[in-house]
């Protein structure tokens, strides 16, 4: 039984599908029922696995127990937490306003705060389980213009492995998986422009799912992902 969140659209999408086609039972979760809507049927032409569709924003504590509930209703449990949902505003720091700022901080750091703090709970009732955190690249290689994400996301990267270190003797493993360029339509990007060499998400969701197969001995904690040939 697994939840990802920001299911319906890119990154979250193709591992949602790669977990269902592996026999998972998976719950999605977005802010846009349209979006919902339109990933539920790719989910499942994926494979054996069931789907749930939940609507919520990370950002809002109540609304992420809520999913998580729903999620462990539904299925009876929750067994992988795979926080994937996240923003990115891209402008310079003179330029961007508070409520810019917060939006990006709060969906990506506070909200995987807001999903673990609720989730670890659950994962230890089952008797252990893994959280898999998809950061970014740009949370060790920051660039001008994204101060607000590469700051969201080296926070992510922080909160990770700090995590670890406080759930691993509950058989809990934590990884985080820092993607290069991939080609979504992440901030209201063109899906298709550069996907000639730009990671396709279905490779990120290859990691996510290569991370739960592995031997329990072991915590793959940091996995990076680039293209294999940027553009030059």
């Amino acid at each position: 039984m697994a939840l990802v969140t920001g299911g319906s659209r890119g990154i979250g999408l193709a591992i949602a599908r790669a977990l269902v086609a592996d026999g998972v039972q998976v719950a999605i979760t977005g802010r846009s029922a349209a979006h919902l809507s339109a990933a539920r049927p790719k989910i499942e032409a994926a494979g054996p696995g069931a789907v749930e569709t939940l609507q919520a924003d990370m950002r809002r504590y109540d609304q992420v127990t809520a999913a998580i509930d729903a999620t462990v209703a539904r299925f009876g449990g929750l067994d992988v937490l795979v926080n994937n949902a996240g923003v990115g505003i891209f402008t310079d720091v003179a330029t961007m306003t508070p409520d810019q700022w917060a939006e990006v901080l709060d969906t990506n750091l506070t909200g995987v705060f807001n999903a673990c703090q609720a989730g670890v709970p659950h994962l230890r009732r089952r008797g252990g389980g893994y959280i898999i955190n998809i950061s970014s690249l740009a949370g060790k290689n920051p660039f001008k213009g994204a101060a607000a994400y590469c700051a969201s996301k080296a926070g992510l990267n922080a909160f990770s492995e700090v995590l670890m270190q406080e759930v691993r003797y509950d058989n809990i493993r934590v990884s985080y998986v820092m993607p290069g360029s991939v080609s979504t339509g992440f901030s209201n990007g063109d899906e298709t422009k550069g996907a000639d060499w730009k990671t396709s998400p279905d490779d990120v969701a290859g990691v996510v799912l290569d991370l739960l197969r592995s031997d329990p001995r072991s915590i793959h904690s940091r996995v990076e992902i680039r293209p294999a040939q940027p553009k030059k």
